[in-house]
């Protein structure tokens, strides 16, 4: 008489000693015929020990005998039968969970949990637990149970159920009073809370070399882009450079915005072209930032200029990296609509307006135009400190009459010393 559990590690085959055991036989007999034990999981697994299931809440406390499903009534446990000539030598033994009594002693009687040994020679549950069968297919799924990892309290990790019972042969009648349901169950019985990783999902996956480095960057360059949002450098972890500017460098120093901006408007509507200068200096950095108003613009522009000579120049071409557009609290930009003439604000940043971080340039001054370059005020500064090294105040004083009669006696006596040296 067997048993077919078909696991999600693999198929089961288990002969019952129907002899030997037969209140216990017919007892796990009818808990499968009602799939009593479909969508268990194997709750606790011990390493070279045991493998425990047939409890539906998983928790090692659940479980009836199908008597007291019939009649809710009758004891929940039957008295299970410790045969001596049936231990646990063998790796395989199917034995009927005995749960201890009041006294503390395995008298309490058995109800729907069983267990499966993963070794062999444990005597140690010889006379505590009541053997009723023995694997004779499926060691290899045995040897799959006794490898995987479970947590601290000895649940896999990874979930193992019974998804399906089929029962080979049954020599019990059905008792009075038990009904079989019409379809088999679809949801698991127990807390769903508790599954770790599903059944179907890989605990590790044997993916190819280049594959996992790939995604230990990619898991690396998360984790960085989180510490630059916490410290603020970045406006939030998952920002993307814009997909429409480009970064162009290798310059000619004397390479100016209207230059750029006139050689790539060819590909396409130009938001913003900006050579990027020295803030105290204005001289060209010889890279720029050009920002185009379409995605496909901009990479037609990014194949096309590659290596293009310009003012003696080859520039390289590249798609922007930089987020700094995209967090207009730190943006200096500075933003021209050139249709209107009119100069907007720094990206919404008045306290740039204040300080005139500009300056107007000379070909664009009645267009209203202006280069970022550096603060009127700063120079200001620099233009007092100056002179005041000289020792001369930055603002003109009246002439003083004193001071204009002793300028008038020095040149006179030097008039009469050198009228005095041509004499003699």
């Amino acid at each position: 008489m067997s048993v077919l559990l078909e696991t999600s590690l693999g198929d089961i085959v288990i002969d019952l000693e129907v002899d030997a055991c037969p209140i216990t036989c017919r007892n796990f007999l009818k808990l499968c015929k009602i799939y009593y034990y479909n969508l268990n999981a194997f709750f606790n697994v011990s390493k070279d020990f045991l493998a425990q299931t047939g409890d539906p809440t998983a928790t090692g406390t659940g479980g009836q005998c199908v008597n007291a499903i019939i009649n809710p009534k009758a004891p929940r446990y039957f008295v299970p039968e410790l045969v001596p000539n049936l231990k646990h030598v063998q790796r395989g033994t199917v034995s009927m969970a005995v749960a201890p009594g009041i006294d503390g002693k395995f008298t309490g009687g058995s109800a729907s949990q069983f267990f499966i040994t993963l070794g062999n020679n444990i005597e140690y549950l010889d006379g505590k637990h009541a053997v009723f069968g023995h694997v004779v297919e499926g060691f290899d799924t045995l040897d799959k149970l006794n490898e995987v990892y479970t947590d601290s309290e000895g649940r896999p990790i990874k979930d193992v159920r019974i998804r399906h019972v089929v029962i080979l042969d049954d020599p019990f009648t059905d008792p009075e009073g038990l009904v079989v349901p019409n379809e088999e169950p679809n949801k698991i019985p127990d807390d769903p809370n508790l599954v770790r990783i599903a059944e179907d999902e890989e605990l590790f996956d044997d993916l190819p070399e280049e594959e996992a480095e790939r995604q230990r960057r990619k898991a690396a360059a998360a984790a960085s882009a989180l510490t630059l949002e916490m410290v603020g450098d970045l406006p939030f972890a998952n920002v993307r450079p814009p997909e429409n500017v480009l970064f162009v460098c290798k310059l000619n120093s004397v390479t100016r915005d209207e230059d750029l901006e006139l050689i790539f408007s060819r590909f396409g509507k130009i938001m913003s072209c900006q050579v990027i200068r020295d803030k105290k200096t204005g001289d060209s950095l010889q890279y720029a930032f050009i920002e185009f108003d379409k995605r496909d613009d901009a990479e037609q522009a990014y194949f096309k200029m590659q290596n293009v000579l310009i003012d003696d120049r080859r520039i390289w071409v590249d798609f922007s990296q930089s987020v700094a557009r995209l967090n207009t609290h730190w943006s200096n930009d500075v933003r021209i609509n050139r249709t209107h003439r009119k100069r907007d604000t720094f990206a919404g940043r008045e306290d740039l307006v204040a300080t005139r971080r500009y300056r107007a340039s000379e070909r664009d001054n009645e267009a209203g135009a202006y280069d970022l370059v550096f603060d009127e005020r700063e120079l200001e500064r620099e233009h007092k400190d100056h002179m005041r090294s000289r020792s001369i105040s930055p603002r003109r004083r009246s002439p003083s009459p004193s001071r204009d009669r002793y300028r008038d006696r020095d040149r006179n006596r030097d008039r009469d010393r050198d009228r005095n040296r041509r004499d003699a």
